[in-house]
């Protein structure tokens, strides 16, 4: 594994950095900006050794993984793990499916064509939306001030202070799913990149018309963990075993320590294709790097502490019924957990490429490093093969009759 950088600070909220920045720039403050997995450790009672079970639209919905369930221990005690983290603490999961991937451009687009739908980022937000995420007495911008949009992130051009994300991140006018990095960028080439500027109720939205939901907090950690027991990433404890690059975090892939990009060098890598990296043990890509990934639930920073202090497993949790962030101004604003990391990760910042990690975020912005996957209950796939499997029978009866 990596050492721990003596650079290393605790992950920042940025929930409410959207919201600060469209109110900045309305009124004019400055600045305000399957792999082999050798040593697998399943505990006893817990995860299944790892096995690849992939649906072929036949015994399984197409391209996505069965995940057994079992007992884990979620959360983690690690050295690098962030006090929202902690402690680790037993939980069980029924089975379920799970996108072998985040969900692409080409799937969105297909999304938006059958739909119309337009997402977060490309609607004027909304003031009251805004005002829950920022502090007590913020001024109302005009509200022709308020654009459409997302956050982009543009780096610095020379190592800075890490205590200030405004210094990497902007509120990008016409930043959206189509344009990540705002007017000029395109996913052109990209198809089978994961979508990203997508909000929290954009998955939703997705997921409907998919017939699938977001995974629960709880069955995004299991799945990501492979089979592995409490490894500190999802392949195992070595960052770079053999020397090989597993998830597309900055180390590895940036030349310069983080947040600094080259302009010359065409600026961040950003996301890769799905695939680009081993999968886990139950067949996932990118369940860490690449992108980071809604979830259903509910952000609590101390969730985990409350229930450890409640002595008792967990069976298939659905995380708290509010917010609630001592370090969100305010406390109760709005908030919706995202999981795995992205290509921004870096050793001396967030170390968020790991299972356990988490942040919460609000649902309504979309940024540049977030998109999403979905899962399936084993009975709604069976309701979904039943209909399928009526469907030709039912039209057959129809001509006949007709």
């Amino acid at each position: 594994m990596p050492a721990r950088s003596s650079r290393f600070r605790p992950v920042v909220p940025i929930a409410a950095l959207a919201a600060l920045a469209v109110v900045a720039a309305a009124i004019g403050i400055a600045g305000g900006g399957v792999a082999s997995l050798a040593g697998t450790r399943a505990a006893p009672g817990g995860p299944a050794a790892p096995q690849a079970i992939v649906g072929d639209g036949l015994h399984g919905p197409r391209g996505m993984a069965w995940i057994p369930g079992g007992r884990f221990m979620m959360g983690s005690d690690h050295e690098f793990a962030q006090a929202n983290e902690r402690p680790a603490h037993e939980t069980r999961v029924s089975g379920f499916w799970m996108d072998v991937h985040h969900v692409t451009n080409a799937e969105f687009r297909a999304f938006v064509a059958a739909t119309g739908y337009v997402t977060s980022a490309e609607k004027a937000p909304g003031w009251d939306a805004l005002k829950a995420q920022l502090p007590p007495g913020t001024p109302r911008p005009p509200d022709g001030a308020l654009v459409p949009g997302g956050l982009v992130f543009v780096g610095t051009e020379r190592p800075v202070p890490l205590h200030d994300y405004s210094r990497w991140w902007r509120f990008v006018a016409g930043a959206d799913w189509r344009h990540p990095g705002g007017p000029g960028s395109a996913i052109a080439g990209k198809d089978d990149h994961p979508v990203v500027q997508v909000s929290w109720q954009d998955a939703q939205a997705y997921a409907r018309w998919a017939g699938k939901r977001l995974p629960t907090e709880a069955e995004w950690e299991f799945a990501a963990r492979g089979g592995l027991e409490q490894a500190t990433y999802a392949w195992g404890d070595q960052f770079t075993p053999g020397g090989r690059q597993m998830a597309n975090v900055w180390q590895g892939r940036q030349p310069q320590p983080f947040p600094v990009v080259s302009p010359r060098a065409g600026g961040a890598a950003g996301t890769s294709a799905a695939g680009t990296f081993p999968a886990n043990g139950y067949g996932l890509y990118d369940m860490t790097g690449n992108a980071w990934q809604w979830v259903a639930d509910w952000y609590r920073a101390d969730q985990f502490r409350r229930v450890a202090r409640a002595g008792r497993v967990e069976a298939d949790p659905r995380g708290p019924d509010h917010s609630w962030d001592a370090a969100g101004v305010p406390a109760r604003a709005p908030k919706r957990v995202m999981r795995g990391g992205s290509f921004l990760c870096s050793q001396d910042y967030c170390l968020s490429y790991r299972p356990s990690a988490r942040q919460g975020t609000d649902p309504d912005s979309s940024m540049s490093h977030l998109g999403f996957r979905l899962a399936l209950d084993e009975a709604a796939w069976q309701a979904q093969r039943a209909a399928q499997q009526a469907a030709p029978q039912a039209a057959q009866q129809a001509a006949a009759g007709g």
